[in-house]
């Protein structure tokens, strides 16, 4: 039987999808089910039961043996919280009781770190062990995915197999609950839908023209693959990045909604609030090599290609993955 938390969020609900495509529907999916505005996202997909995150732990002691894999998305990822009793609690406290659980009973666990752990990117983006200590994340969120990063790889109990990833700029479907820390992609398109043009961030730092700040953006279809790999063919344990490899620009990103509208690109530069300048990336790029010499050969999905996809498959019509 396998576990995923955070099932009725971005991610752990399209790797229900994922897993339920492979023909695998004995699963157990963990998360905060009160939440409404999330139960699409998971109530017309095959799995077994349902466990509240609250009762899941107690659960999971008791019925370890039941258990093949977990997945561990569940997390509080709102960059802008600043409550650190609510990471300690979530991100920190949860996931080690998780690892040592898995640990004792010989489960394998792959679990969400992020790449927030890699603050302004003074450090780089690579993913190698070495440099874990270094980095410095921007906000809460982040340490608190650096904190348990630091932590597991100091334990001397481990599963069988562990893999902690790294999950760079996501878009794609499930994503209708995040509100304001939904992709860019799915604000893009609202307000294309609702006035015709999309605002974005005129740059404030020389040499970089407005629209020109870059990320790597990763279609969550081409993470949930990623994940999947991970999970049938247990690779090195490892923190992997999960990115494209690519830095494109938020203009190409948008440009891209309206071609696949077929509308006329209408865009607005804004000035960016104050108060995020001295913490803004202006550049983010995943090295995949790691993953790579793993044996991941599956090509990720351009943002033409992922764009297309999401506006035309799911945002369009308000559906699901």
């Amino acid at each position: 039987m396998k576990v995923i938390t955070g099932v009725a969020g971005f991610i752990g609900s399209c790797m229900l999808s994922r897993l339920n495509q492979e023909g695998i529907e004995d699963i157990i999916i963990v998360d905060d089910f009160t939440k409404e505005e999330r139960r699409a996202n998971y109530e017309n997909k095959k799995y077994a039961a349902a466990i509240d995150r609250e009762d899941f732990l107690s659960w999971f002691e008791k019925n370890a043996n039941q258990v093949d894999f977990v997945i561990h998305l569940g997390a509080k990822s709102d960059t802008t919280e600043k409550d650190w009793n609510v990471f300690l609690k979530l991100n920190l406290n949860y996931s080690k009781s998780l690892w040592n659980i898995c640990s004792d009973n010989g489960i394998p666990f792959i679990y969400a770190s992020s790449a927030a752990t890699y603050g302004n990117g003074e450090m780089g983006y690579s993913d190698n062990l070495d440099n874990i200590d270094s980095l410095r994340p921007l906000n809460l969120y982040g340490k608190s995915k650096q904190d348990f990063d630091i932590w597991q790889l100091s334990q001397t109990k481990r599963p069988p197999f562990w893999a902690g990833l790294k999950f760079f700029n996501v878009y794609g479907p499930n994503e209708y609950h995040k509100g304001r820390m939904a992709s860019v992609v799915m604000h893009a398109f609202n307000q294309i839908k609702e006035k015709g043009s999309v605002a974005l961030f005129k740059s404030h730092r020389e040499g970089i023209k407005d629209g020109e700040q870059l990320r790597d953006f990763v279609y969550v279809k081409d993470v949930v693959d990623a994940i999947l790999f991970l999970m049938k063919q247990q690779p090195e344990s490892n923190i992997y990045n999960i990115g494209t490899g690519k830095a494109r620009s938020f203009y190409d990103l948008v440009k891209n909604i309206f071609i696949s509208l077929d509308k006329e690109i209408n865009i607005d530069f804004v000035p960016m609030p104050v108060d995020i300048r001295d913490k803004y990336q202006y550049y983010t790029c995943a090295t995949m090599e790691k993953l790579k010499k793993a044996g991941y050969d599956k090509e990720f999905s351009s943002i033409e290609e992922g764009v297309r996809d999401y506006v035309l498959n799911y945002l369009s019509g308000h559906k699901y993955f």
